[in-house]
């Protein structure tokens, strides 16, 4: 009788450890909640309250979504994954004194940031840092209220930079700027910005060495320059099309001469200086509107239509 006893608890105890071995694995995906708590498994029912708590309980190549309204916290993301605040509802991220979040992932690894706001409350460092992974996309948010860059895309090898449907505005400070993109000296970066919206920062779009960055349907609008290829010791390239730079001190600037911006279908209209190459080509495909501003510049060419 002690032995099948002893041989019941045995197969109980060994039942409990399997049975209790996935509630140990992370989670393929996870939630939060505005009224959750980071000591729970981040489910549907028991939701965490940050990002931060979720993404250490979520599985690479897995998913965070809110549930519902709330302010989710800064994060650091070191692995694929994507974080979206889809649903119909405010999800946000306050970055006081911080940056909203930072990525530094493997070289593969592919982050997904969709529908939040990322607000730095007037004294944050920079909405989205990106120093190391693959691609980046960033997807129908809003990003606000940052001293430095709304993005700052500074990879150390090469990586890729995708923002569609998104707004960056009041990001002032001496810093200050919409989209910055400086890759490593080992590094290049692939940028596509598709209804972009870069209002009231001190740059719309700053790329650096090695660099190509395309420009489609977006607005760039009050900023001190508008889009800008600055390359000091290799090539870099701004291909902007139907899309609008107005109302900057500067409307689109080319410095150095290994810096290249192309114009399709681009209105440059009530800037201080709308073309300004300074040292680099400006390259107009005879399509563009460029007018109303105290001097209008010109492309320093014009490549025939095919």
């Amino acid at each position: 009788m002690k032995r099948f006893a002893y041989m019941s608890a045995s197969i109980i105890l060994a039942s409990a450890a399997f049975w209790g071995a996935p509630a140990l694995a992370q989670a393929t995906r996870t939630w939060v909640s505005g009224v959750g708590d980071d000591a729970n498994p981040c489910s549907r029912t028991a939701p965490c309250k940050t990002f931060a708590g979720a993404i250490s309980k979520t599985a690479a190549h897995g998913e965070i979504n809110t549930i519902d309204p709330g302010g989710f916290g800064a994060v650091t993301i070191t692995k694929s994954i994507t974080i979206d605040g889809g649903g119909g509802h405010t999800s946000s991220i306050l970055a006081s004194l911080t940056n909203g979040v930072i990525i530094n992932a493997g070289v593969n690894d592919v982050i997904q940031l969709r529908n939040i706001d990322i607000n730095g409350v007037g004294n944050g460092l920079n909405g989205i840092r990106f120093l190391a992974g693959s691609t980046l996309i960033v997807e129908n948010v809003k990003i606000f209220g940052f001293t430095q860059k709304g993005i700052d895309f500074e990879p150390a090898a090469t990586s890729r930079l995708v923002v569609l449907h998104t707004t960056i505005t009041d990001n002032q400070g001496a810093n200050g700027g919409g989209v910055f993109v400086q890759p490593g000296a080992a590094g290049n970066a692939l940028v596509e910005l598709v209804g972009v919206n870069a209002i009231l920062t001190t740059e719309g779009l700053r790329v650096r060495d090695r660099t190509n960055a395309n420009v489609l349907d977006s607005t760039m609008s009050e900023n001190s320059i508008g889009a800008i290829a600055q390359c000091a010791t290799a090539n870099c390239v701004i291909n902007i099309e139907r899309s609008m730079l107005s109302n900057n001190l500067i409307g689109v600037r080319a410095s150095g001469a290994s810096a290249t911006v192309r114009l399709s279908n681009v209105g440059v209209y009530g800037n201080s200086t709308g073309v300004s190459p300074q040292g680099g080509a400006v390259v107009s495909f005879g399509n563009n509107r460029i007018g109303g501003n105290t001097t209008n510049g010109a492309p320093t060419s014009t490549v025939p239509q095919q």
